[in-house]
């Protein structure tokens, strides 16, 4: 594959466009990753070849992050996340990702119309336990199954309001740890094989440049225009998962 040139030009914006996103900018566009790199490659093998690499980014995330992050957020969210990733592994060969992919779909558009729209009066600045659960379960249970972990993520801490730097750096945080537990059940599934690991290995070095130039236009974003973005974003991300999932279906796949 190294011989192929749409290896590169596919899985370099990949890998960058993760980065930034990871950084902390255009949150759950990095839904966008495996379909770019699926241009060249199986999207099951895309999956496999970016999670080592997610887990290089999330070092320099925790890094660049460390202490700026919202402590009540992930002791609500991060139980519930570790319970949807092990629903995903048990269901491995049981759940149907087009339903998933259209459940999925109609909470981010539906949401991020709300956001931008700014009909969102209604929406609660405080943490809840028992949303935060909920939503914490079905962001493990999508990242492990479809890889689209950020959307349920967005949906309960955006209302929250909190900084840029600190919602980026919660964001961090919270998918460090879900893709670290996420390697074990990968594992097991047979998801990394030697070839899979050294395109990885030949990736990495984006990692850390990726992350620098999210945390960059974190920091130079006011909370209007970085939440107008990442609502933007649900809103592309929600059309996506919505076209995937009905497609999928009515080809009766």
């Amino acid at each position: 594959m190294f011989s192929d040139p749409g290896f590169y030009l596919t899985c370099i914006p990949a890998v960058l466009l993760y980065g930034v996103s990871k950084g902390g900018f255009g949150g759950a566009v990095s839904i966008l990753a495996v379909p770019i790199m699926a241009l060249a490659m199986p999207p099951t093998q895309a999956a496999a070849i970016l999670l080592p690499i997610l887990v290089v980014m999330d070092a320099f995330v925790v890094k660049t992050y460390w202490g700026v992050f919202d402590r009540t957020a992930l002791l609500y969210l991060l139980p519930g996340a570790l319970l949807g990733i092990l629903i995903g592994f048990l269901s491995a060969d049981a759940m149907n990702e087009h339903y998933m992919r259209i459940l999925i779909g109609v909470l981010a558009l539906g949401f991020g119309a709300q956001q931008l729209l700014g009909r969102n009066s209604h929406t609660s600045s405080k943490h809840n336990r028992v949303s935060a659960g909920v939503l914490g379960t079905l962001s493990g249970f999508t990242s492990f199954s479809i890889h689209a972990g950020g959307a349920p993520f967005t949906v309960y801490l955006q209302p929250k309001r909190l900084s840029p730097l600190l919602f980026a750096g919660t964001a961090g945080i919270f998918f460090a740890v879900v893709n670290v537990v996420k390697l074990v059940p990968y594992y097991a599934l047979g998801q990394f094989t030697s070839d899979n690991l050294i395109y990885s290995l030949a990736l990495v070095p984006l990692a850390p440049l990726g992350v620098k130039i999210g945390h960059a236009l974190v920091k130079r974003s006011g909370a209007a225009f970085y939440y107008q973005v990442i609502s933007f974003f649900l809103l592309v991300i929600g059309v996506k998962l919505l076209w995937e999932g009905a497609r999928a279906l009515l080809a009766g796949s």
